[in-house]
Order: structure tokens, then C-alpha cells, then sequence
């Protein structure tokens, strides 16, 4: 069966990963019972995650007709005689309407059903919750007829379960058989110590004398030595004595560095007071730690700003500011976080849509260097720190459209995000706002290696 993408917007990508089947249609009937017969629609349904119902209501509203999907046989019929392309038409619009995410054109959503009967749509890649238009004729058929609840986190919980209780059904199993092997152990013992040699002893050297013991006698004492073994605990010594005698020895390796330290320090010393007394000029010379660039480090970086802002406004080309951002002094962090700031300055929404306009500097800035990715995710992290909370919104979008981009990758994303979490700032709102995103990227993974 012909594939085609999902989504008129996405026809030319040959790497998108949804798909769904070509529309096949059949006309039935003649005269006033012509009908149009979807053939594939419980397969084209499946793939868009809605019921074929859905799909069918659809076609009846938009051409005025009736339309009607039979359960257990799996028909779609729709009154009147219909082309192909007109019917591809209309599916095109219930995919923008009633499945991809109004947020980033994802078609992962799920349909959810409010307390005020409204309709929302919630991405599953981005978390953004799209309203769906209730004017619309198909709307009341939804409400009337809404989607089956998952249930698979149910079904999760009880498979952990049925595995916890198996896993402690073996322990008990174990354990008795331990018992029982132990009490076959000594009724083996009690018996070879009641049973007393008959024959007399044959004069010494004789190859009976020296003759090996039975296997079994060497199993059980096998079995015996090893249960012994698996008895014994390691303990250390708690006692004050060894206590003392611990940090006796740490003290001592502690102090062995401190010595060599010293003696490091006395020779330096010296040194420098001899070169100081040859040249003044170099007890004049300001050290390291007085550098003005590390006092004004932030007015370093807004001249910086400023520099690729005034480069930018000259609507240079992506290959030449790439040459330009060589020649700036900084740390790759602190260019890459400039570049951030200055293509995002002055804008107040649409954040997303306006870095994907100017990705050809994004990717000039962020080039093929290891850990470049992290710079740029470091970059954004401290961009919605600095302005409006319009952005720490906008960060899931932000993150998809690098990701559909080809700009960022999905482990630098995921190792970002459990730095994040891990970090001093992991009770910024950028996380729960990115969770939704990350989790998605993970479950994609893992059904791609599943297939």
C-alpha cells in the first residue's frame, strides 16, 4: 500500500516518520443509490489516531450528503459520487483541524473533551493545547460520540504489579528449597555417622588404604563448603582502636602533601623576590587577577552583543559571519550566546518562527565543534533567564522546530535537560515546560527501536 506523509505541508520531506495510506476510493450503485466507497479509511483513520467515524462525519458535512460508517464490517460510504482528489481534499482540512498541533504542526495529539464541553487538542511532542473551533458541524458528533480512553498506563501498573508478586513468589520458592536441601544435608551426615566400618584394617600401603572416597560423600562436602562460604559477612573493625588507627594513617598521607607543598612554596618564594628586585617594572606589571576584562565581564559581553548586532544589520551572508565570528575574542559560549541574543533582539513573540528565518547564522555560530549543540542550549536557558516569560512558554517550540531544523540533536537535548534538573537552577519553570518535549523524544526512540 502507497504511503504518502501526513499533512499537506510536509509532502516534499522525505524523512518525515508520519505517514499514512493514499486514499482509495470505489463508487457502488447507480442512479439515485450511487455511493462512494473509502476503502482504506479504517487503515487511513488508524494512522491519523481517530476514529473512521470521525473521518466519515466529516465527508457527510462538508458536501451536505449522507454519510455512514458500519463497525463491524469496517465500511465508509458516503452518498453520491465523488473524485479521489475532492475526498483527499477534505481529509487535508479535518488534519489541520481535528489532528495536527496548532502550536507546531505536530500529528501527535490527542483529542480531550472538557468539563464545559469544549474540544482541546494537546500535543504530545510540544504540550501546547490547541482549541478547536466549535462552530464547526462535526464538533457535536464528537461530543456525542467521544474517543476511548487510554489505558495503558493502567495496564502498566498492573504488569508492575504481576511482576512484583512473581518476583516475591520465587524468593519464598527459593528460600524453602535452601531449607530442604539443608535437611537432606544432615539426615545424609546423621546416617554415614551411624553406619560403622566392618572389615578389619588391611596392613598400610596397600592401594585400598589410600583409595579415593565416594562422589557422593564429595558432593555434599562441596555443597557444605560452599554454604559456608555464602554465610560468612565482611565486616570492618568499629572499634576506637581501629578507628584511631585510620585516621593515623590519613593524617599521615595528609600531611606528607602539606610538607611537599611547603617546600614548593619556600622554593618559589625566593625566586620571585630576586626577579622583583632586578626589574621593578615588573612588580608594577598588573597580574592575572587584576585583568580588567574578568572585572567588566559583563560589559565585555554587551560589546560583544553590539559587535554581532552592528554585523547583522549589514545583512552579511551566512558563510561570511561565520569568518566574523573567528575574529571575535570570547569563549565559544559567550559568541554563541551573543548570537542568541542579538538575531532574537526586539522580538516579542513568535520566537520560534523568526530563529528558523535566521537558522543560516544559527548554524555559523553553533559549526561542527563538540559540545557547540550544548553552547546553543545553554544559550537559550539563559536567554529566557534575562526577558519576558513570553519566551520560557515558547521554549518547547523553540526546542521542536531546532530539532525538525536539524540544529540540535536528541541527546544533546535530553543530557541538557538532566544537567538542568540536576543543577542549582532546576526549579526554574524552562523544565516543566520542556518535560513534555523530552518525553516525547524518548518514547519516539523507543518505538523506533521497538520496530
Amino acid at each position: 500500500m502507497a504511503l504518502q506523509n501526513i499533512g499537506a505541508a510536509n509532502s516534499d520531506d522525505a524523512f518525515y516518520r508520519y505517514k499514512m495510506p493514499r486514499m482509495i476510493t470505489k463508487i457502488e450503485g447507480r442512479g439515485n443509490g450511487i455511493k462512494t466507497n473509502v476503502v482504506n479509511m479504517v487503515d487511513i483513520a488508524k494512522a491519523l489516531a481517530r476514529p473512521a467515524s470521525y473521518t466519515t462525519k466529516h465527508f457527510g458535512c462538508e458536501l451536505g450528503a449522507q454519510s455512514k460508517f458500519d463497525e463491524k464490517t469496517g465500511t465508509s460510504l458516503v452518498n453520491g459520487a465523488h473524485d479521489t482528489a475532492k475526498l483527499a481534499g477534505l481529509l487535508e482540512i479535518f488534519i489541520k483541524k481535528y489532528v495536527q498541533c496548532y502550536g507546531c504542526g505536530n500529528p501527535e495529539t490527542e483529542i480531550i473533551i472538557t468539563k464545559t464541553q469544549m474540544i482541546q487538542l494537546k500535543c504530545a511532542a510540544c504540550g501546547f493545547i490547541s482549541d478547536v473551533d466549535m462552530r464547526d458541524k462535526l464538533t457535536t458528533f464528537i461530543l456525542k460520540n467521544p474517543p476511548e480512553s487510554k489505558k495503558g498506563t493502567k495496564d502498566k501498573k498492573a504488569m508492575r504489579r504481576a511482576e512484583k508478586d512473581r518476583l516475591k513468589e520465587g524468593e519464598v520458592a527459593d528460600e524453602e528449597l535452601k531449607k530442604l536441601k539443608k535437611e537432606t544435608k544432615k539426615k545424609v551426615s546423621s546416617k554415614e555417622a551411624s553406619v560403622k566400618p566392618t572389615s578389619k584394617k588391611k596392613p598400610s600401603g596397600s592401594d585400598e588404604d589410600h583409595a579415593s572416597p565416594p562422589k557422593r560423600h564429595l558432593n555434599v562436602r562441596e555443597e557444605e563448603d560452599e554454604e559456608e562460604e555464602d554465610d560468612v559477612q565482611w565486616q570492618t573493625d568499629t572499634s576506637m582502636e581501629a578507628a584511631k588507627q585510620r585516621i593515623q594513617e590519613q593524617l599521615n598521607a595528609v600531611t606528607a602533601e602539606m610538607v611537599m607543598l611547603s617546600t614548593n612554596e619556600t622554593e618559589k618564594k625566593p625566586k620571585a623576590a630576586t626577579q622583583a628586585h632586578q626589574s621593578p617594572k615588573a612588580v608594577a606589571a598588573p597580574s592575572e587577577d587584576d585583568d580588567p576584562k574578568a572585572e567588566n565581564g559583563e560589559r565585555t559581553f554587551e560589546t560583544l552583543v553590539e559587535e554581532v548586532k552592528v554585523h547583522l544589520k549589514k545583512g552579511v551572508k551566512a558563510s561570511q559571519f561565520q569568518s566574523f565570528l573567528g575574529s571575535l575574542s570570547g569563549s565559544p559560549q559567550d559568541i554563541v550566546t551573543a548570537v542568541y541574543e542579538a538575531l532574537l533582539d526586539g522580538v516579542e513573540k513568535g520566537f520560534s518562527k523568526e530563529l528558523i528565518k535566521k537558522k543560516g547564522y544559527l548554524l555559523a555560530a553553533v559549526g561542527q565543534e563538540d559540545g557547540s549543540q550544548l553552547h546553543l542550549l545553554r544559550a537559550l536557558e539563559e536567554f529566557c533567564g534575562k526577558s519576558n516569560p513570553a519566551v520560557v512558554k515558547e521554549v518547547a517550540l523553540i526546542l521542536k522546530a531546532f530539532y525538525d531544523a536539524d540544529i540540535l540533536e536528541e541527546e544533546f537535548i535530553v543530557q541538557w535537560y538532566q544537567e538542568g534538573l540536576a543543577g542549582v537552577k532546576k526549579d526554574s519553570k524552562i523544565w516543566k515546560n520542556v518535560k513534555p518535549f523530552v518525553e516525547w523524544l524518548q518514547s519516539a526512540e523507543s518505538e523506533s527501536e521497538e520496530d
